[in-house]
């Protein structure tokens, strides 16, 4: 190719889409239909990248969350069966493998250096158009973003490179070809609000599921909901925030019910941490959490109380 007929930013995307497309995934999965009269599997597709040159793929956990089998496909016109390493919904990453060697890939690049503006190169399979890329620019860092399963992802990267339906699971990278994100949503009916797990998390969970095949994750088994406090109340108490979770309902056998933690309680610190939401709550419920004594700020029918509550596994 004749480069020097290219402007450089031509050149830029030109070049790291050669270099990654190798790597790039097309990811076919089947699972058993939903529903009591459904029993016709469905169909469904994503991307995934090559991580590994002896096969471990990366992908979007809701891609191949509840898929019986499981088929990628390379650009070199290479198919194989895959099995799933594990994966996470709560950062909705996945982690799969395939039989082979000496395969193309990619490597994780550093989202913390990433700058608003900067060029985002996005690779996939949208609508089943394979190794589509499209480019645009990094719009927003530090965005979050509501996983399937109720948790909040943090460092969500926001950019404008266009995808669709089957660009899920696939690499944003930077113009030296590095994977800055994994891409996992789009905001419809908007135009160019796109979204991608920062490389920062993708590579730790991927990391993880790699070695043991999931994410550790602490529990203490309420139901909670947030509420807003009474000026009052946050200035007595110190408070930053404005806020808190009130629990609506307790576990049986939890953690919670051997702390005596009670419906109509407001937990507004967690081991000296506040916690104005159940976002924040989530965060430091955390693995270093499991099986560590942690006490509880909370408000009870308008007095403050302390108890002590031993976070585990879930």
């Amino acid at each position: 190719m004749d480069h020097s007929l290219l402007d450089a930013y031509s050149q830029a995307v030109v070049r790291a889409s050669q270099q990654v497309s190798p790597a790039v995934a097309s990811i076919g999965v089947q699972a058993q239909g939903k529903g009591p009269r459904s029993r016709q599997p469905g169909n469904g597709s994503g991307s995934g990248f090559v991580l590994t040159p002896d096969g471990f793929v990366v992908t979007n956990s809701h891609v191949v969350h509840e898929a019986t089998k499981i088929r990628v496909t390379l650009p070199d016109g290479g198919s194989y069966d895959a099995d799933k390493v594990g994966d996470d919904p709560a950062t909705d990453l996945a982690v799969l493998k395939i039989s082979a060697s000496g395969l193309p890939t990619v490597a994780f690049g550093d989202s913390s250096r990433l700058q608003v503006g900067q060029l985002a190169i996005a690779i996939g399979n949208p609508y089943g158009f394979e190794y589509t890329v499209t480019a645009g620019v990094v719009s927003a860092l530090g965005r979050s973003l509501r996983s399937q399963s109720g948790r909040l992802i943090d460092n969500v990267i926001q950019t404008d490179a266009a995808l669709n339906p089957g660009n899920s699971g696939g690499p944003l990278v930077n113009s030296r070809g590095e994977v800055i994100g994994v891409n996992t949503a789009i905001i419809l009916p908007a135009q160019g609000i796109c979204f991608s797990i920062a490389s920062g998390t993708a590579s730790w969970v991927v990391g993880r599921l790699v070695t043991s095949g999931r994410i550790r994750r602490a529990w203490i088994g309420i139901a909670g909901q947030n509420v807003s406090l009474p000026d009052r109340t946050v200035n007595v108490l110190n408070l930053d925030a404005k806020g808190g979770v009130m629990v609506r309902s307790v576990e049986a056998s939890s953690p919670a019910t051997r702390a005596d933690l009670s419906e109509g309680d407001v937990i507004i610190r967690f081991d000296g941490k506040q916690t104005g939401s159940i976002d924040d709550l989530h965060r430091l419920l955390s693995e270093e959490a499991i099986g560590k004594s942690a006490t509880l700020d909370v408000i009870r029918e308008g007095r403050f109380v302390q108890v002590a509550v031993t976070p585990a596994e879930v």
